[in-house]
């Protein structure tokens, strides 16, 4: 009897009352392959199905596997499972367990879900961006279009409370914890000792110590073959070492979650896709390397890294609640007890880090060109999504306002990320989309067709393959070319192909052997002996990551000719030594110059129009600005948090009005330099309505008044308007000052020598308060200056008192 097994009654009595319901169950207690074979008989599923929604392959297909082996059958049966690469669905399956970007794809195409009863969201803690859009849709269409569609939320480690208030109140429902005890020794760790040697040392002790299967958690592939690699032959007779990842073909998959044979143990080397949702036969121990491996974009660069980070706590409970799922177990941990506190509660969740450009696309397709009426627990990053967007209407997905276009259309009905979807869609329009949708297998599926630098040799060893994994690729890619409006055999070339889906990676040789330019601005290399590094132009697919400049680590040629559409000329202006302006024509593909040619001597119409290409191209950084501009600048920002029909000063609310402001100040200068601050501070002031020219000065006064003058008041200060003013000069204020409609000033009290004394937003307060500690300071420290008791009555100064007094 599982945990999950007390609450099954008053789980399924809360789906009968509402249709949304949240259940949170800790690992192990059965929630992933009880609970949808608990809920076929009820009556409000009458004959429709039920969705299961795992995060990964491997849990979506062992949990079917596991459940139909409960009812005595086979997947393909009453239970059936659907991912990227497999189906296993027949005509009586009841249950469907498919990964959350399956679902994502169901249902953009049939909002309605037809035929579909319930949609469980397993391990909804993961936050993986497709369950976070999954849930938002499938609650939209819930309240659109099927009120009778259930929805159930299930999590071992998360904000509960969160969940059923994003669900408008929906019911909890909680199981009990784990089945049996584990006990946590930490091991710690030497900083000197490579992380794949403490793991192997860990292991030998673990296999030592407690008897049973081991599995251990490893950040990625390379740590794991490379532990692998130090436990050959160093571990008992009888121990088979099996590695455990998302890459490897059904049959290893299946080797290291079935039990061992009889009279051997096993030892499991996972990553995190162990975690959750997967029972490992025979496992009671449980080596935590504490360490996970987890993406992360740039939206400068276009590029999603992987990035090795310290596990959080719900992950390390998660861990260790493997090694109690069939009996008492053990976990231990290469770490300290005392850095547990030290790490953070949860991941980060995926929708705060991803590129959003896929996202886009998928509410473009929905209609909804904001996500702020979505049901998301949290939202995306403004600029991530502004430039997801951006990405979007370079690949002509989305026209200027948002909308989807005919292509962005077309791509929608291609099963791939956005930019791999154009690159199919173009090889298609080549008369090849079959090379397309083989290269796109490549980059989506990591190893496929072996791991050489050269695209061409990956494709090559595809063709080659015949693994189980290298057909089911071949399979799907037929389907994607089908998708795209097929096509075999045409002039599509694979660096032309590349340069399609990542335009910002051409990149150009420079330098040394190896060393390239991409055209995002970033600097990249080769190993000088790759025969890639005698090639003047390549397109690369995939770079590791780098402070300064990253390693290619898969790219191909490129013909110069071949990108001639994606070359931009524009005319720049030089001032040669002599001093004399040239006019230059200069050809570039993003920061690569591909030549460049002097035009002559510009007249007054071509500099006004190359100085605009400036600002077009480099935005309003390289407008020099001073500090009359600036501060108007920051008092207009300041206005405009309290009332929006003041201009916006940011730099996108300023370019949108560079013609009206801007424009007019190019007439006579030789460059952007040349604008004075005061005729940037005039072009900003002709943004202001005619009838807040005077409220400005009334509500955001650029200057504090005092008893002996005034003192600047700083509106870009973090925390809002602040002045520094010496303390003295404050003396006979009795009432704290404000701008804009009662924002107080944060006041930077000084000593008479400037040093910080205070900051304060109530001056009575602080009269009535702190200032007596503040006198007794200051008189020790000045003594020849005033320090009243009651500074509120005394009169203002900033002069020592005349020797002798």
């Amino acid at each position: 009897m599982l945990p999950i097994h007390a609450v099954l009654e008053p789980l399924k009595a809360a789906l009968t009352g509402a249709n949304a319901v949240v259940l949170a169950a800790p690992p192990g207690a059965g929630k992933t392959t009880v609970v949808p074979l608990a809920l076929l008989d009820q009556p409000w599923l009458d004959d429709s199905k039920v969705l299961v929604l795992e995060p990964r392959r491997l849990a979506a297909r062992a949990a079917a596997d596991r459940m139909a082996k409960t009812l005595g059958e086979q997947a393909g049966g009453t239970v059936g499972y659907r991912t990227r690469l497999q189906n296993r669905i027949g005509p009586k399956t009841r249950i469907e367990v498919i990964t959350e970007g399956v679902f994502t794809r169901m249902i953009l195409d049939d909002p309605g879900l037809d035929g579909v009863g319930a949609v469980l969201f397993d391990e909804f803690h993961e936050r993986s961006l497709d369950a976070d859009l999954g849930l938002a849709l499938a609650r939209e269409a819930q309240g659109l279009l099927r009120d009778d569609l259930r929805l159930l939320v299930m999590s071992a480690t998360l904000d509960i409370a969160g969940v059923s208030r994003l669900l408008d109140g929906a019911p909890v429902i909680e199981a009990e914890g784990r089945m049996f005890p584990v006990e946590t020794r930490y091991l710690g760790r030497n900083a000197a000792e490579r992380f794949e040697d403490a793991v192997a040392r860990a292991v030998r002790q673990a296999l030592a110590e407690e008897g049973g299967s081991v599995l251990v958690f490893l950040p990625g592939q390379g740590e794991i073959h490379r532990t692998a690699q130090r436990l050959n032959d160093r571990v008992p007779v009888g121990v088979d070492v099996v590695p455990l990842y998302g890459a490897l073909d059904k049959g290893e998959q299946d080797r290291a979650i079935e039990p061992a044979a009889p009279g051997r143990r096993k030892v499991v080397l996972a990553t995190s896709v162990a975690e959750t949702s997967l029972t490992i036969e025979g496992v009671r121990v449980v080596i935590d390397g504490g360490l996970s491996r987890v993406p992360r974009f740039e939206p400068s660069s276009g590029l999603t890294r992987l990035a090795t980070v310290r596990v959080s706590r719900s992950s390390a409970e998660q861990r260790r609640g493997r090694a109690g799922r069939v009996e008492p177990g053990v976990c231990y941990r290469l770490w300290d007890e005392e850095q547990s506190r030290g790490l953070v509660a949860h991941q980060r969740p995926e929708i705060l880090e991803a590129d959003l450009t896929a996202f886009a696309l998928d509410l473009a397709r929905w209609g909804a060109r904001s996500t702020e009426d979505l049901a998301l627990l949290d939202q995306p990053p403004s600029g991530a999504f502004a430039e997801a967007r951006k990405v979007l209407q370079r690949l002509d997905a989305l026209d200027a306002d948002g909308a989807l276009t005919d292509h962005g259309r077309r791509l929608t009905r291609i099963p791939l990320p956005p930019r791999l979807a154009h690159m199919v869609a173009v090889a298609s329009d080549a008369g090849d989309a079959a090379l397309g949708a083989r290269i796109a297998a490549v980059l989506s599926e990591p190893g496929l067709g072996g791991n050489d630098t050269d695209l061409r040799d990956r494709l090559r060893g595809l063709d080659r393959d015949r693994t189980p994994r290298a057909r089911d690729a071949m399979k799907l890619a037929d389907r994607w070319a089908r998708a795209a409006g097929g096509g075999q055999g045409g002039s599509a070339d694979v660096g032309v192909l590349l340069a399609e889906a990542f335009p910002e990676r051409v990149a150009k040789a420079r330098g040394k052997p190896g060393e390239v330019l991409l055209a995002s601005g970033r600097g990249a290399f080769l190993d000088p002996t790759d025969a890639l590094a005698r090639e003047p132009w390549l397109a690369v697919a995939e770079l590791g990551g780098g402070e300064a400049r990253d390693r290619i680590r898969l790219a191909a040629p490129v013909d110069l000719a071949a990108l001639d559409h994606r070359i931009e000329s524009e005319d720049r202006l030089n001032r040669e030594p002599s001093g004399r302006m040239v006019l230059k024509r200069i050809r570039r593909i993003g920061a690569i110059v591909v030549d460049e040619k002097i035009k002559g001597a510009p007249d007054r119409a071509a500099i006004t129009a190359a100085l605009k290409g400036e600002v077009e191209r480099d935005g309003l950084k390289a407008l020099r600005w001073g500090e009359r501009a600036s501060a108007l600048r920051a008092r207009l920002a300041f206005l405009r948090t309290l009332d929006d029909g003041w201009p916006d000063m940011s730099d996108d609310g300023l370019a949108a009005e560079r013609e009206i402001w801007l424009w007019p100040l190019l007439d006579g200068v030789q460059s952007l330099e040349a604008i004075a601050d005061g005729a940037l501070e005039n072009g900003l002031r002709s943004l202001i309505p005619w009838d807040r020219q005077r409220a400005l000065d009334d509500l955001a006064p650029a200057r504090l008044e005092t008893p002996l003058g005034s003192a600047a008041i700083d509106y870009a200060a973090e925390g809002g308007p602040r002045v520094d003013i010496r303390v003295q000069e404050l003396f006979g204020v009795k009432t704290h000052p404000t701008v804009g409609r009662g924002t107080p000033l944060t006041l930077a009290l000084l000593s008479p020598a400037r040093r910080p004394i205070q900051m304060t937003k109530d001056l009575p307060g602080f009269w009535a308060g702190s200032w007596r500690d503040v006198r007794a300071d200051m008189r020790g420290r000045y003594p020849r200056h005033p320090w009243p008791e009651d500074p509120s009555v005394a009169e203002a100064t900033n002069r020592a008192k005349p020797r002798g007094t």
